[in-house]
């Protein structure tokens, strides 16, 4: 089995890549150009306080990432990562809702070639996190530790990018979790593949990740990829999405009660 490339970064290298807006969202900022009055006081010098935490980390903490590139195609619904002596597959849920008549329903596997074709597609596989001792909590000071977080955070997704800009041109980088693949199990696949282990994460019993400031997932180079939000699946898509994982049912509803309707 092909073993995944492991690398460390400087801050000073992702840190270019943070996208501030997100950092706003999670404090609930609003945009910086919209504020005025004490709100842009505020938003100043949280933005001041955010670029003295990040000057102070530079040297002392780092970022790492581990990355995999496989041969892929799709069967149906399901990524098929293709090496010499196995297949590996990856189940994936399809759009529930289109954006408007006559566009199909999207699904992740769209972005690559019939794995029973002549023709191969290529995917990477990722990981990224943060020096555990980012994340840790200010006894008695909560605005620090959220501010450790957030950063954190910012500075994961950075990396990702950084990583995605290196290694594979163009496409698009769905993570576990986020809204086109939302089932965060997926993470128990792709640990097996990349090894989280070796760059300092660990998995919860429902695969989240530890640090907090990691992602996962993967990356699509079709020239027509895009990302989409899932919606709602319904009992019939349940079971057959619990039936491709292999997994019972009751397990895969536990990790799909986000996005199951009611």
């Amino acid at each position: 089995m092909q073993q995944a490339e492991e690398k460390r970064y400087a801050l000073d290298e992702v840190r270019p890549l943070i996208d501030w807006l997100y950092f706003d969202h999670a404090w609930q900022m609003g945009q910086a150009k919209d504020l005025a009055g004490d709100g842009k006081a505020t938003y100043d010098q949280l933005r001041s306080d955010a670029e003295k935490m990040l000057d102070d980390w530079h040297g002392r903490y780092f970022t790492h990432s581990l990355f995999l590139l496989m041969e892929a195609g799709s069967d149906v619904d399901d990524i098929v990562l293709c090496e010499e002596d196995r297949q590996v597959r990856l189940p994936m849920l399809r759009q529930q809702q289109t954006a408007r008549p006559g566009v199909p329903n999207l699904c992740l596997a769209d972005y690559l070639p019939p794995v029973s074709g002549k023709q191969k597609g290529i995917i990477g596989l990722f990981a990224v996190t943060v020096d555990r001792e980012m994340e840790e909590p200010v006894p008695g000071d909560p605005y620090q530790t959220m501010l450790r977080q957030t950063l954190a955070d910012r500075l994961a997704e950075a990396t990702a990018e950084k990583l995605h800009k290196e290694k594979m041109e163009g496409g698009i980088r769905p993570a576990v979790g986020y809204p086109s693949m939302p089932d965060m199990s997926m993470n128990f696949v792709l640990d097996e593949l990349l090894g989280f282990r070796r760059i300092g994460i660990r998995l919860t019993e429902n695969g989240m990740m530890i640090p907090h400031g990691s992602v996962s997932g993967l990356i699509l180079t079709h020239p027509q990829a895009r990302y989409f939000h899932l919606g709602k699946i319904d009992e019939v898509q349940l079971a057959d999405y619990a039936a491709r994982r292999n997994l019972p049912l009751e397990t895969v509803r536990k990790y799909l009660r986000a996005v199951l309707k009611q």
